[in-house]
């Protein structure tokens, strides 16, 4: 059987009853048909999933970047917490050597006698008001002593020794006699402190 295109009337073919259409453009019907579905699903549905995969595919190196970040951090974690127990055993002896409120006239006791043992002689040891600072208080104290160089030297040294913290600020140092530098007048600040602690 042979088709004459040019026989074919496309005004007489009816679009509900593609049933009745001649065979050759039946064919050519499903032809476009099954050409125009996968370009349909290409547009609408392939395109998505080939644009999220483009997306995927440039945030795998910003991704592959954290995670050695991440993987990294996980791996010190075990020496990142024995360094904080290390430090906070630290501080916490470190808390130990400043005095409590009640400490305060047994440190000045002791640095009475480191003077007194060392051979200076006490014009003055007075207690000054406190200091408030961020995370400690400190806790000056006047002193004024009347001897020598080396006197004062060891007297520097057994303050360094003692079991709480103690620094000596502010120094002044003065002849008794003008002239005469082998008897000196040392007025001296020693601070020592005190931790705030949480809520003071």
């Amino acid at each position: 059987m042979k088709f004459d295109l040019k026989s074919l009337d496309l005004n007489n073919l009816d679009p509900k009853a593609p049933g009745t259409w001649p065979t050759p453009v039946m064919v050519l019907a499903c032809l476009v048909v099954l050409i125009f579905i996968p370009f349909l699903g290409y547009q609408f549905y392939l395109s998505d999933i080939r644009s999220s995969l483009d997306t995927a595919k440039n945030q795998e190196p910003k991704l592959k970047t954290e995670f050695e970040t991440k993987a990294a951090q996980s791996a010190s974690l075990n020496a990142y917490k024995a360094q904080m127990i290390e430090i906070e055993e630290s501080f916490s002896g470190l808390l130990k050597q400043l005095p409590a409120d009640t400490e305060v006239p047994g440190l000045i006791e002791d640095m009475t006698k480191a003077g007194l043992t060392s051979g200076l002689e006490f014009s003055e040891i007075k207690l000054l008001p406190e200091v408030n600072q961020p995370f400690y208080i400190e806790l000056p104290v006047q002193i004024s002593v009347t001897g020598n160089y080396h006197s004062f030297a060891n007297f520097a040294t057994k303050v360094s020794a003692l079991s709480r913290i103690v620094t000596l600020n502010d120094f002044s140092i003065k002849p008794v006699v003008v002239g005469d530098s082998s008897n000196l007048v040392i007025t001296v600040q020693a601070k020592t402190y005190r931790y705030r602690g949480e809520g003071k």
